[in-house]
């Protein structure tokens, strides 16, 4: 693989800089989220000029793994947590949160608004997924961009369950985090030599053509609207 051999020191070698990665790792962490006084939108103009070079592609991948991570242990906890309380078993498959949101939605929280690390959705991991678009091209130099790739679809796996069943509202901010995903899973799709098939929930949301209302994030008028069956097929079937 390419993002290997240039770590073991072939051709055009990548310097990467550990102590650097780090350090935008915690300003990531630290500096933005929900607790900062800026808006979403702001945040995260912010954060991708932050996480600029192969040391800020780096961190960006992090981010999206760490984020899906911390979700499904999440979900893994809650369905424990239910077996305990009434006997009832869920699955928690990674490939397809969908049958469990189907199953257990209302007993559910999304796990996005609450991680351990502290990202937030519309902020460090919108970011996160618009570097990686960015700089599709060169994600191989650094990573090995299959895994990436599925965690990324996890992620958007999550934020569209949310949606559906997880009484997540989506407001311009849930939208630009479905967009950027879309967007930059298909720019790496496109920069990658063999990339994982679209998995099941992707597909599924290929299927359906309807269009969601998009609100206000300080109100209750629709602004707009989004169409995830539309920008699915637009954006990944190349």
């Amino acid at each position: 693989m390419r993002w290997l051999r240039q770590l073991l020191g072939g051709g055009g070698r990548i310097q990467l800089d550990a102590e650097r990665q780090q350090t935008l790792l915690h300003d990531a962490r630290h500096r933005y989220g929900a607790h900062a006084r800026i808006r979403f939108p702001e945040q995260v103009e912010a954060i991708t000029g932050m996480l600029d070079g192969d040391d800020g592609l780096v961190v960006a991948a992090q981010i999206v793994n760490q984020v899906a991570d911390e979700a499904h242990g999440d979900l893994q906890a809650q369905a424990h947590d239910i077996h305990l309380r009434t006997g009832r078993r869920l699955v928690v498959n990674r490939r397809n949160y969908r049958p469990l949101w189907k199953e257990a939605g209302p007993a559910l929280r999304w796990p996005l608004f609450a991680l351990p690390s502290g990202f937030h959705p519309y902020a460090q991991v919108t970011a996160a997924v618009a570097v990686v678009g960015r700089q599709a091209p060169r994600v191989d130099r650094v990573t090995d961009p299959n895994p990436l790739l599925t965690r990324m679809f996890e992620v958007l796996d999550l934020t569209t369950a949310g949606w559906e069943y997880g009484r997540v509202r989506v407001d311009t901010h849930a939208a630009t985090l479905a967009d950027r995903l879309i967007s930059s899973t298909g720019q790496l799709l496109t920069a990658t030599d063999d990339p994982p098939r679209l998995p099941p929930p992707v597909r599924e949301l290929m299927r359906r053509n309807n269009t969601v209302a998009v609100h206000d994030p300080n109100g209750p008028r629709p602004v707009g609207g989004i169409n995830l069956g539309a920008m699915l097929r637009e954006r990944l079937l190349v």
